[in-house]
């Protein structure tokens, strides 16, 4: 199985059409096998955390809920 590395600087670079495709895919949901679909939820994943601001129109897609730990 391919392991996914995904680095800072690659996250850093990524532009807002790159975000938007990789979107577009997960929402297409036309994967040929279930781990491909996967990794691109865990990129998507990564890029919220780190650039936020990129993926606020697609969060949905990662199924976040807010929830309080007290």
């Amino acid at each position: 199985m391919e392991v996914l590395h995904i680095s800072q600087p690659d996250i850093a670079q990524m532009t807002q059409e790159a975000v938007a495709e990789l979107a577009a895919r997960l929402e297409s949901d036309d994967y040929a096998t279930p781990f491909e679909g996967l990794q691109d939820w865990h990129l998507l994943r990564a890029i919220a955390f780190q650039r936020p601001e990129l993926v606020e129109p697609y969060i949905y897609l990662l199924d976040l809920e807010a929830y309080d730990e007290s």
